[in-house]
């Protein structure tokens, strides 16, 4: 991915707000300076993107006033952003241009007007480009300072089943507490529904559907005959599912599970629907299984299998047994030569070499930011009882054990992470104030530790009335690990179990895969209505979160079935990766990645300040997604959008719009010209001449591909995208913290 398609999207508002607007999202972009000379705005190509500081260059044109020859340079420009990762868009906020260069001689002053004027005007046009644009066009050589180290690739207990099974995970042995309003017991340290009866019995619900076992690690085998009481247990489950449309009920009618695996400690569980069917991959020596919706695949050359759970390949002689870790840049060559738009294009992203690949890890180094209240924003933490702290090796930090949050002690101080917001405090109880430096001894912090995640939350400017801050999805479990990225750290986090239960961030256990945009989704077979993880009070009466991380957030489920994950286009996932604690159930909210939408104090690219943030009134602001727009000219997001230049119109070619100037790192002004000898033209102070330099013409030519790439990527997150009317978009539960209340 190569090319920056919009550092400087100049949209005018009116033409967003008026509904016979044509739509407009073409280079170059035009400027009238104060002495009514004519500033033109090429596509620029970024050249670093590290927190929240967006480097790049790009051509430009000045006509003078009264002239009509225009003077071709270029300039770079350091731009400070806010990012916007639910619908992949980064904003300017503010803009500095430190050098241009021209061809010619031009006077030091007329230099300083032009980034004067640049400086000036861009921070206030709306400014808003493509973030996978922006991937696709960063240094190939751009390597990330803060790589996860030393995480655990063990693999778990992998089961294989031939007929349809479903893993449960408990967390630990079973753990059981009573409910008061089912007068049952259940068992507190699993996402399952786990109760047992007074005929010593135990029942798990799961789509709809009841299975008994003696005990609650099982066996278990489905039954119809249930008492009546657990009518009760049935309508909380199915209404904490507040979308009608939530469950398929005919899928759901049909997916009885003839094979319950419990497990409790690590596991995964990959299965085929009978005897695996392999099919070839055209072009290379491997076979995947066609009937499983797990990525199994089968090297001729070597007889061996190969499975991807978590973004981590495993090998072996055989599907039933042991598996062993292969890195992703150890795998047979042939995986990287999957072509793109081919069944099993999905695992290109965890196979070290590939553009997919280097797109994942790039895109794991993009926060998501916001800027925080100093005066309003809180911290919610509480304890299991009085603080309690433990060592943490390597560093001078203790973390809190006994609580749900992310609580750390730094000499004498207290700090933690709330949903997203780095907070500090004199006592572990509070008061927790907005901190404006975190310890730098957080980077030191293992992935051994729970706490792990904390390291990537970040402040990155401060001002007496705000904290600018943002994470990466490494706060999410998604790591870069070498040349891909990986879900989870691989390490086992023993749970608090104290009055409450309090679960750790998971690896293994929910079949995790890899999307270029959604990240990473709960695994096929677990989208009719297994979980109930933290549905609140209505079932469990207590806590929420911990199995994925922060207390809000939940994967999306992927549902597509066999072979149809996409990377060129993927329509199988739906879900809200976002749900809120606090028995508030977010209908509206589809398709959000971004834990800041809903805390109070904060504001995400300057909206939603406080609790009155409305998802469905972003679509007033240029640039954003209005899942409510009825198609009007000027929605840039709809892909049925017919209007002229729309580039996320399936039916405009990537590559055609009328912007052919870029340049190259010393500031040269190229432009595409098929007429020419290799199809580029460089400028000279006064005139076009040809590239005769074989080196400079590939590059120009990968830059132009990866500059295609970027577009096509962009239009294909927007078909992803799903609907506002329902179908693939559901919401989706969140959490897994329960009380454990003993005595």
């Amino acid at each position: 991915m190569k090319m920056l398609h919009a550092l400087l999207t100049l949209f005018c508002s009116a033409l967003f707000l008026s509904a016979g607007a044509a739509y407009q999202d073409e280079w170059p972009k035009t400027i009238t300076g104060t002495d009514g000379s004519v500033i033109k705005i090429y596509e620029p190509q970024p050249e670093s993107f590290q927190g929240n500081v967006l480097k790049a260059r790009s051509a430009i044109s000045i006509i003078e006033n009264g002239k009509t020859d225009p003077t071709f340079g270029t300039f770079w420009e350091v731009a400070t952003v806010e990012t916007d990762r639910d619908n992949r868009r980064i904003i300017i906020r503010s803009l500095k241009v430190p050098n241009m260069k021209f061809p010619g001689d031009i006077d030091e002053s007329r230099i300083a007007f032009l980034k004067t004027t640049l400086e000036t005007q861009i921070p206030d046009m709306g400014i808003d480009f493509s973030l996978d644009e922006v991937l696709s066009s960063l240094d190939m050589n751009q390597e990330e300072k803060k790589l996860s180290r030393n995480l655990n690739n063990t693999p778990p207990r992998i089961y294989y089943a031939t007929t349809p099974s479903i893993l449960v995970v408990i967390d630990g042995q079973p753990k059981l507490q009573r409910n008061n309003d089912w007068n049952l017991d259940v068992v507190v340290n699993t996402p399952f529904t786990i109760v047992k009866y007074n005929d010593g019995n135990y029942y798990l619900y799961g789509a709809k559907h009841w299975y008994m076992a003696p005990s609650a690690e099982g066996p278990y085998s489905y039954t119809q005959q249930v008492p009546p009481s657990f009518g009760q247990i049935e309508s909380a489950v199915n209404s904490a599912n507040t979308d009608p449309g939530y469950t398929d009920s005919a899928a759901a009618a049909s997916s009885e599970i003839s094979n319950i695996i419990v497990s409790n400690r690590p596991a995964e569980l990959i299965q085929t629907n009978g005897e695996p069917n392999f099919s070839p991959i055209q072009g290379t020596s491997l076979m995947y299984v066609s009937n499983s919706g797990n990525d199994i695949f089968m090297d001729q050359n070597t007889k061996r299998y190969f499975v991807l759970l978590s973004g981590r390949w495993y090998s072996s002689t055989r599907l039933d047994g042991d598996w062993q870790y292969t890195a992703s840049s150890a795998l047979p060559a042939d995986f990287a030569k999957i072509p793109e738009g081919s069944p099993k294009d999905n695992v290109l992203a965890s196979v070290a070499g590939t553009d997919a690949a280097r797109e994942a890890v790039m895109d794991a180094q993009i926060p998501q930011t916001a800027k925080v209240d100093r005066h309003t924003a809180n911290a919610n933490i509480t304890y299991d009882g009085e603080p309690r702290f433990e060592n943490i090796q390597g560093t001078n930090l203790q973390y809190a054990v006994n609580t749900q949050g992310s609580v750390i002690r730094f000499n004498g101080r207290y700090y933690c992470v709330d949903n997203g917001v780095w907070f500090e405090a004199p006592t572990p109880q509070g008061p927790w104030v907005v901190c404006t430096d975190r310890p730098e001894e957080v980077e030191a912090i293992p992935p051994s530790y729970p706490v792990y995640n904390m390291k990537y939350v970040y402040i990155y400017d401060v001002t007496p009335d705000w904290a600018y801050m943002g994470y990466t999805p490494g706060y999410l479990n998604t790591y870069i690990y070498g040349p891909t990225v990986v879900y989870g750290t691989g390490f086992y986090y023993s749970p608090w179990f104290g009055h409450y239960y309090y679960p750790r961030p998971y690896t293994w256990g929910f079949n995790m895969h890899y999307n270029p945009w959604l990240g990473w989704s709960l695994g096929f077979g677990y989208s009719y209505g297994w979980f109930n993880i933290g549905f609140g009070a209505s079932i469990w009466g207590g806590w929420h979160g911990g199995w994925w991380g922060p207390a809000v957030y939940h994967p999306p489920y992927r549902w597509g079935g066999y072979g149809r994950d996409r990377y060129g286009y993927s329509g199988g996932y739906y879900g809200s990766r976002v749900s809120i604690n606090n028995r508030v159930n977010i209908v509206n909210n589809r398709y959000t990645t971004n834990i800041y939408n809903y805390r109070p104090g904060v504001a995400v690219n300057n909206r939603g300040v406080g609790n009155n943030f409305n998802r469905q009134g972003m679509g007033n602001r240029p640039g954003n997604f209005n899942p409510n727009n009825g198609g009007a000219p000027g929605n840039r997001f709809n892909p049925n959008n017919a209007a002229p230049a729309n580039r996320f119109n399936p039916g405009n070619p990537a590559g055609t719009r009328p912007n052919n100037l870029t340049t190259d790192r010393q500031g040269n002004v190229f432009q595409r010209n098929a007429a020419a000898p290799g199809g580029w033209q460089q400028r000279a102070p006064r005139q076009w001449q040809p590239v005769n330099n074989n080196q400079q013409l590939q590059n120009l030519n990968r830059q132009q591909q990866m500059q295609s790439r970027g577009q096509m990527r962009t239009q294909n997150f927007q078909q992803s995208r799903p609907s506002s009317g329902g179908g693939a978009a559901r919401p989706a539960p969140s959490g897994g913290g329960r009380p454990n209340r003993r005595g």
